[in-house]
């Protein structure tokens, strides 16, 4: 080669913190949402229970069905750009819901925030991978999780001081210009990254899993007021299951699917998505009401119960070592099914708490769920990328960000329906059912998560070690290549 060959571009500090930045805010917005649900019931918006839970799981249904086609997009048409896009759409829909004077213009916005979430997360991890020398990556994935991590933390302290200070909508303002920043920041700072001319979007796939899952949490946050047996509900049930049916059989005959049904044929990789959306299920519903709780309850101002969650945080940052290790010596059944069943249990504490729990010992349940869900959370990532070919484990990466976001809606949206069926009004009367009403709504949860947990267990056993080592040893091999999602594979 040529002395005089152009070096591949590289990331500076200023570029990767900016990146980290992206992640951390559109992480932050998942959560921040959840700690203003009392001043939006309150609100000049009159939302009722079945638009607040949309207010929140439309960003979520959104980020989870373009994760995929979005990484591929930006994998195809420029990564750089994708980020750029999604910061845009991601600054609109902010706007759009600030501006919301119905609560459906509020929802749409929050929708197009998703859409711009989902192109952000894959952008950021591609440009991180493709721009970072391969001995400092393992180093840049880190820095990329740490921010996604600590996104649910800021988001739930920012949307604390938005209600403390101000209303809900500055929240959705703050958003504009901070996103605008990033962009700026990013279109000085990121170097444009080299393309992928192979990925494929796969728009129908894209639409009928968007489809699919809005129809299913339809008809689940719709149970209570129309009633479970009622016309729109079940034909709500019924559409959903039908375009989850004609999704697999998409996925069988198209040539590059979003997703091929055919990796489930591995019982590791069936159980480790379960494994993870479970987790997220109860993770999510907790986090819907934890804040209401503290607010409506224990009478918490909004600032205060947006630090009150920073216990959660703890077993998330020191467990996952933990789990990591036990993984190596005692397989992955038993981190995955412990810490899965951990998490239950912590969902059962919580569900005892009422206005005399003193804040100490909920922290204590807190810190319980928490540790459960950093014991398990290895032993889950490692079991769904040891049931795929080194060269797949990209789809891996994917399936695991697209489970995540898929169970935390349907989180959401179960303890929300039970929530609504037994703690509606608004002011003192909500306030005074709402305990009882917390504690149905989390022990439907943890039973279903304890089951789940069930098929978990069932599902994983031994130790990955022809699939670790066959990973490690691709590793090296195809240490440039980006998949669709934006990941290393």
């Amino acid at each position: 080669m040529s002395p005089y060959a152009q070096k591949p571009p590289r990331l500076t500090p200023a570029a990767r913190y900016a990146l980290c930045a992206c992640v951390l805010v559109a992480q932050g917005m998942v959560a921040a949402v959840n700690l203003l649900i009392p001043q939006l019931a309150a609100s000049a918006l009159h939302p009722s229970s079945s638009e607040l839970l949309w207010s929140v799981d439309a960003y979520v249904i959104v980020f989870a069905g373009l994760l995929i086609p979005a990484g591929a997009l930006g994998d195809r048409f420029g990564r750089k750009g994708a980020l750029l896009t999604g910061l845009g759409l991601f600054a609109a829909g902010a706007a759009t819901s600030a501006l919301a004077t119905v609560p459906a213009v509020l929802i749409a916005g929050r929708g197009v925030c998703g859409a711009g979430a989902a192109l952000i997360m894959p952008a950021t991890m591609s440009l991180l991978i493709t721009l970072t020398p391969p001995a400092r990556r393992s180093q840049a994935l880190a820095t990329w999780t740490l921010a996604a991590g600590l996104g649910g933390l800021a988001g739930n302290v920012g949307g604390g001081l938005a209600g403390q200070f101000s209303t809900w909508r500055a929240l959705f303002w703050a958003m504009v210009p901070l996103a605008a920043l990033l962009a700026l920041a990013v279109a000085r700072l990121t170097p444009r990254s080299p393309e992928r001319t192979d990925s494929a979007p796969d728009p129908l796939g894209s639409l009928l899993l968007v489809a699919a899952l809005t129809a299913l949490v339809y008809g689940i946050i719709e149970g209570p007021p129309q009633g479970w047996g009622s016309a729109r509900v079940l034909t709500a049930f019924g559409l959903g299951a039908v375009l989850l049916t004609v999704f697999t059989v998409h996925g069988l005959r198209a040539a590059k699917p979003l997703l091929d049904p055919r990796v489930f044929a591995s019982p590791v990789l069936r159980a480790g998505t379960l494994g993870i959306a479970t987790a997220f299920f109860g993770l999510f519903a907790l986090f819907y009401v934890n804040s209401q709780y503290l607010q409506y309850v224990k009478g918490f101002p909004v600032g205060l119960a947006g630090v009150a969650i920073v216990p959660l945080t703890v077993g998330m940052a020191v467990m996952p070592k933990f789990g990591a290790r036990w993984m190596d010596r005692y397989g992955i059944r038993p981190v995955a099914g412990g810490g899965l069943a951990v998490i239950g249990l912590g969902l059962l504490l919580v569900s005892t708490a009422d206005g005399s729990t003193p804040y100490a010992l909920y922290a204590v349940y807190l810190l319980v769920i928490s540790a459960g869900t950093g014991l398990c959370a290895p032993a889950l990532t490692v079991a769904v990328v040891a049931g795929l070919p080194a060269h797949r484990s990209g789809l891996g990466s994917g399936l695991n960000t697209a489970a995540r976001e898929i169970g935390a809606a349907l989180g959401v949206a179960v303890v929300g329906t039970v929530l609504a069926s037994r703690a509606g009004g608004t002011g003192a009367a909500r306030a005074a059912a709402f305990a009882p009403a917390m504690a149905d709504g989390l022990r439907v949860v943890a039973a279903v998560l304890l089951v789940a947990t069930v098929f978990v267990v069932l599902g994983t056993s031994g130790r990955p070690r022809g699939a670790a080592e066959e990973a490690g040893s691709g590793e090296a091999a195809e240490a440039g290549s980006v998949t669709r999602t934006g990941v290393p594979t």
